[in-house]
């Protein structure tokens, strides 16, 4: 497993991000860097994480306080230490421990440079009786390269790490300790012998150079990057689209880094409900991917993917209609008499006020267009007009080929792209007739507000599922800057 992810970042180092193209299919996520650092600093609120460095010293001889830590061989509370008074403290336990503050930085090439800086609270029994409560300062740093792991997904993997012990402040203790500690430097005997305190103030602050211990709180950093890993693991997942299907979404190339975002090229693999892959056209030319600004994160949805989405509608059925005169409002007359004000020669000796039937049926996928600012669907449909009678039989009256233009509006949620339609204009031609020939575009107007008032509204409740947008850590789109260019849409929102 080692083996695998450091062959994966080896091969990865030599790549950085560029500002160039996107291959035709794959949906690019640019993380920035301030996410990363947001997702370290959640990780570490509220969980178990530093509950589990708390504990007793007699009790408990690892972690912080352990060998590796303040109470071992060189530790600034051993034998050689500060205070050299080990074997006479009782008690004591790690009762506080500060939020670490989280400070990163990208390494182009590489990953992370992760530092935590915290403060911890002791509280013990001093050598000379009495509360002693001490204040010890800690900064961890370490070096996370960035990979695949062996599901596919994105990873952080603990290169490099060590820790510094920095100041130490007497709160309180043995009046012994406190007045000298308001006194000069000079070193404090006790029982134990000499206790050399490097600087001294109000409240007892010793430090001078600090101390490396390269085991403590390292243990942090690793759960810490196990919680990260889980949200960069669920961009590998499966996400279902209702009846349509479903779209799963992989790696499809290794993750590149620069100093300011980690970028990912996230391969959407969509599937029937039957779980059958589904490959409709590519767009011809990459996708030329606009900048990312600072303290931004950028997601950027191909124009295959509202292919797929589109096409799938298609392929089920869902594109397809048959409006009746209960589907339309009473001002939008679906009868013979209204259409006789049109076309009377189209109706033969039908009688007045028979209702009509519009059976609408779409043979090909919808082409989509992305450009401009502006996102239009395009619907070329054959709708076939016949008498209507619920208790009897259907009279063919004409075929109609039908082309609608319709306007798609986006709108962004945290974790889709939500499409809503509106028709821009239809036109028609006649197919056939089975009484007479007659100009069909007479019929356009009459058309549309039965288009308007039917199917738009029906196919918008099929859109419902959306574009799925993939997981990238706890990046939230709902807020997002939406932008339209050639063959693709840009989500961006501020970190």
């Amino acid at each position: 497993m080692m083996v695998g992810v450091g062959s994966l970042l080896l091969l990865w180092g030599l790549a950085t991000p560029c500002q160039g193209l996107l291959e035709t299919v794959g949906t690019l996520a640019r993380i920035d860097k301030d996410e990363l650092g947001k997702a370290i600093q959640n990780s570490l609120v509220g969980g178990p994480i530093l509950q589990n460095v708390l504990g007793t010293v007699t009790s408990v001889n690892q972690g912080l306080l352990g060998s590796g830590g303040l109470l071992g061989g060189g530790g600034l509370l051993s034998y050689g230490g500060v205070f050299g008074v080990v074997q006479e403290l009782s008690g004591l336990k790690i009762e506080e421990l500060m939020l670490p503050k989280v400070s990163l930085k990208l390494l182009p090439g590489f990953g992370v440079q992760l530092n935590l800086h915290t403060k911890v609270g002791l509280h013990g029994s001093g050598p000379l009786g009495g509360l002693l409560e001490l204040e010890v300062e800690v900064n961890v740093s370490s070096r996370v390269g960035l990979g695949v792991s062996s599901r596919g997904t994105p990873t952080l993997v603990l290169k490099r790490c060590s820790t510094l012990l920095g100041h130490i402040s007497l709160l309180s203790g043995p009046p012994e300790m406190v007045t000298w500690g308001l006194n000069s430097s000079q070193p404090f005997v006790g029982p134990a012998g000499f206790y050399p305190l490097h600087s001294a103030s109000r409240t007892g602050e010793c430090g001078g150079q600090a101390r490396p211990t390269p085991a403590l709180l390292c243990p942090v950093v690793d759960s810490v990057l196990g919680v990260v890993n889980e949200l960069l693991g669920a961009v590998l997942c499966l996400v279902p689209m209702g009846a349509l299907g479903s779209v799963e979404f992989t790696l499809a190339t290794l993750p590149l880094i620069s100093n300011q975002y980690i970028e990912l090229d996230i391969n959407p693999i969509v599937k029937s409900v039957a779980g059958d892959i589904i490959d409709f056209p590519k767009p011809p030319m990459p996708v030329k991917v606009p900048p990312k600004q600072d303290h931004t994160s950028q997601v950027t949805v191909p124009l295959y993917l509202f292919n797929t989405v589109f096409g799938l509608l298609q392929t089920t059925g869902a594109l397809d209609i048959d409006i009746t005169p209960d589907l339309v409002p009473s001002n939008v007359p679906l009868t013979t008499t209204g259409l006789a004000a049109l076309v009377p020669e189209a109706l033969g000796k039908l009688p007045p006020d028979q209702h009509l039937l519009l059976s609408l049926r779409v043979k090909e996928a919808p082409t989509i267009t992305l450009q401009s600012k502006k996102a239009t669907i395009s619907i070329l449909a054959n709708i076939h007009v016949l008498s209507y009678n619920p208790q009897g039989t259907s009279e063919a009256l004409f075929d109609l080929s039908g082309a609608m233009t319709l306007n798609a509006h986006l709108a962004p949620s945290a974790t889709k792209l939500h499409i809503t339609l509106s028709l821009e204009r239809l036109s028609v031609k006649l197919a056939s007739s089975f009484t007479h020939a007659f100009d069909a575009s007479r019929l356009e107007d009459w058309l549309s507000d039965v288009v308007r008032a039917a199917y738009v509204p029906k196919v918008n409740v099929d859109l419902n599922v959306g574009i799925p947008l993939p997981k990238i850590l706890n990046v939230n789109f709902a807020n997002s800057v939406l932008e339209i260019i050639e063959n693709a849409v840009v989500l961006t929102v501020a970190s």
